[in-house]
């Protein structure tokens, strides 16, 4: 029979894209269960932004709870424990803690064939889904097999992201903000930095267009090293390692668009209803088929030819595949995201 829940935990420790795309679970879940209480279980650098998501009732950081899994299981009143990302302690500690509900993917780690009781068997490897569809293989329990279509995925996030006056005064002056996020936290294949600096170029020339460049403090360092003609240009301006990720889903709220690869802010983008787009390489598991940027206002671009020559081998975070994405296509969706606003879309 199909279960039922009043309390439920899910368990994502790891980085924030993967959070994000967990989120449409949750959405489900409260469909599923009238009257739940959500909550999810992630590392305190991404808790704040988790709390813009109305979806989810309460964050339980990591941090605080990871000596004693078992006192805080069972000094709550949760009854269902999702893994949706592995965790043999989280597992173990809801097995011992008489958790009623404990759902895990039985064909991803052995024990959780032995700590889970609501078991759903699938392989990410072979599925054809984006990761924001496969999440809703947990869902099986509650007696629901649909999984949602791409399109359909954005209609499953609810954000409420407060509006900062220091990031709009900021913002003010230029007829268009746009953010290129040149980094990827080693997550996925990067466009060339020298695209990205012909494509800051070219929009040099178009008035009030503004560059906004985000990423860590160690990426800024990178872009310092390897990217001086990018920050010299009079439309850019360096803001890595100057925000929290809570301050930088506000700034991505508050700006006119964001370019990135595979990476957490190119999803939360898309997730928060920022004109978005991806860039993509052809090779599996980071192609768009898997990762895309899926959002009511998000698109992405990938080469549509075979992988480059020992694509998949080469551990680098910029290929030939990456190269075949042209500034002039970025610039093209630029260009119409300019056009959009200016009609007020």
């Amino acid at each position: 029979m199909p279960i039922t829940s009043k309390h439920i935990l899910i368990s994502r420790t790891d980085n924030i894209g993967d959070i994000v795309l967990t989120l449409p679970m949750a959405a489900r879940l409260r469909q599923l269960n009238p009257g739940v209480k959500i909550s999810l279980l992630c590392r305190r650098y991404a808790a704040d932004v988790v709390r813009y998501c109305n979806d989810i009732d309460e964050v339980v950081e990591e941090e605080e709870v990871a000596d004693d899994l078992y006192g805080f299981l069972r000094g709550s009143d949760i009854d269902t424990v999702i893994l949706a990302q592995p965790n043999r302690e989280l597992a173990k500690a809801a097995f011992l803690a008489r958790v009623k509900h404990r759902i895990g993917n039985a064909r991803q780690k052995v024990y959780q064939l032995i700590y889970c009781n609501d078991r759903v068997r699938f392989s990410k490897g072979l599925s054809e889904n984006h990761e924001s569809q496969i999440n809703f293989e947990f869902l099986r329990p509650y007696g629901d097999n649909h999984i949602p279509n791409r399109q359909e995925i954005p209609d499953h996030y609810h954000f409420t992201v407060p509006h900062d006056a220091e990031i709009a005064a900021g913002f003010a002056p230029y007829r268009f903000n746009l953010i290129l996020h040149a980094k990827s936290n080693g997550h996925g294949r990067e466009w060339p930095v020298d695209y990205y600096i012909a494509l800051a170029h070219t929009l040099g020339q178009h008035p009030g267009v503004q560059i906004w460049l985000t990423g860590s403090a160690g990426e800024g360092e990178w872009l310092q090293q390897n990217a001086v003609a990018l920050l010299a240009l009079p439309n850019v301006i360096n803001t890595c390692g100057s925000m929290s990720l809570a301050r930088l889903t506000q700034f991505i709220a508050q700006a006119d668009g964001l370019i990135a690869s595979g990476t957490g802010p190119l999803h939360l983008s898309a997730a928060i209803g920022q004109r978005t787009l991806g860039l993509f390489p052809p090779t599996r598991p980071m192609h768009p088929g898997r990762w895309a940027a899926l959002g009511k206002r998000a698109s992405n671009l990938c080469t549509d030819q075979a992988p480059c020559t020992g694509c998949e081998k080469l551990r680098i975070m910029t290929c030939d595949c990456m190269r075949k994405i042209t500034p002039d296509q970025v610039l093209a969706v630029v260009s119409r995201w300019v056009e959009e606003k200016k009609a007020g879309a």
